[in-house]
């Protein structure tokens, strides 16, 4: 089986699992999102969602955000970590905008990357949510998945995202990375994964390299 085969397998299964996987940032604009993804390095979602909904209650609009000082910001999303550089970061991204988009999020990789903060996990996640555009997402629950499946080889985002574009169907990426973020949670875990009681585990080379490892009964 080749690895565009055994992806097309784990695509499909996963679309029959899990039925319409959106991000589990909260977010009602494209703005919302950037800044909420900033946040969300080294932080879980719960918590970013927590901090976005007293940070948004507050500066309700680009311009609002922009015209905080990184200090403004920093009492606020503190809780998420690193606040300090989330903070500069998101005070740089909304005057981004303003300055040179006209107040409006871009919808091109090439642009979105030149936004302080931005890279290429939160381009793609706003190219694909968003936009509606190929995306792939190379989160931990992707990279920890797809390398236990045997679809990729590697631990570097970018290496990853370029292997999984090269074997998945380009309107399927997006869904599909949203999908192992649900199935990494609740069924191949880090640490404990369900092999035994997993709809990919005949599929997945994790799975049967456990499987021959188990001491025979």
């Amino acid at each position: 089986m080749t690895k565009k085969q055994r992806a097309g397998m784990i695509v499909n299964r996963l679309e029959q699992m899990y039925d319409g996987e959106k991000c589990y940032l909260d977010h009602n604009d494209a703005w919302q999102l950037m800044v909420a993804v900033r946040l969300s390095a080294q932080c879980t979602d719960a918590r970013v969602n927590i901090v976005t909904e007293e940070l948004f209650s507050i500066y309700p609009t680009i311009e609002s955000l922009a015209g905080a000082s990184p200090d403004e910001i920093e009492n606020i999303v503190r809780p998420c970590g690193l606040g300090k550089t989330k903070a500069r970061d998101i005070h740089l991204a909304m005057n981004a905008l303003l300055e040179n988009h006209n107040g409006r999020v871009p919808d091109t990789m090439e642009e979105l990357l030149n936004i302080p903060g931005v890279g290429r996990k939160s381009a793609n996640l706003i190219l694909g949510d968003v936009f509606g555009k190929p995306a792939i997402v190379t989160d931990t629950h992707c990279i920890r998945l797809c390398k236990r499946f045997g679809i990729t080889d590697s631990d570097n985002p970018a290496v990853v995202e370029k292997q999984l574009r090269s074997i998945i169907q380009p309107e399927k990426g997006n869904a599909f990375c949203h999908r192992l973020v649900r199935h990494g949670r609740e069924v191949c875990t880090a640490r404990s994964p369900k092999c035994k009681d997993c709809t990919l585990n005949d599929i997945c080379e994790y799975s049967a390299l456990r499987a021959e490892q188990e001491p025979s009964l």
